[in-house]
C-alpha cells in the first residue's frame, strides 16, 4: 500500500499561488492515478483534480480550472498542484489521493476511487 505525505499549505493573500506536493512511497508510483481533493470547515469533500498513471490525462473541478495545473514526477514518487490565482473559497485542507490499478490513461474524480490518503495539508487565502 502506499504511503503519501503533503506539504507545501501555508497562508497566502488572494490572487497569491502555492504549489502543492504530495510525496509517495513506495516503487510503484507510476502505477497509480493520483488524484487532489479538498475539504472547507462544515463542507463535504470535494475533488479538485485528478492524472492519470502516465501523465498523459488531467481532469479538473469546473471552480479551479484554468487556476489550478496537477502534474507528476513518476522519477520523484510526487504528484504536484500549482496553484495560482488563489481566492479565499479556495480555503481548505488539501489531500492528495492514489488509486491502484486504474486504467491506464484513466482519470477519476470520485472519492470512493480511491484507495490511500495522505494526512492533508492546509491552504488559508486571505482577503
Amino acid at each position: 500500500q502506499v504511503q503519501l505525505v503533503e506539504s507545501g499549505g501555508g497562508l497566502v493573500q488572494a490572487g497569491g499561488s502555492l504549489r502543492l506536493s504530495c510525496a509517495a512511497s513506495g516503487r510503484t508510483f507510476s502505477s497509480y492515478a493520483m488524484g487532489w481533493f479538498r475539504q472547507a470547515p462544515g463542507k463535504e469533500r470535494e475533488f479538485v483534480a485528478a492524472i492519470s498513471r502516465n501523465g498523459a490525462n488531467t481532469n479538473y473541478a469546473d471552480s479551479v480550472k484554468g487556476r489550478f495545473t496537477i502534474s507528476r514526477d513518476n522519477a520523484k514518487n510526487t504528484v504536484y498542484l500549482q496553484m495560482n490565482s488563489l481566492k479565499p473559497e479556495d480555503t481548505a485542507i488539501y489531500y492528495c489521493a492514489a488509486k491502484a490499478l486504474p486504467y491506464y490513461s484513466g482519470t477519476y474524480a470520485s472519492q470512493y476511487d480511491y484507495n490511500a490518503w495522505g494526512q492533508g495539508t492546509q491552504v488559508t487565502v486571505s482577503s
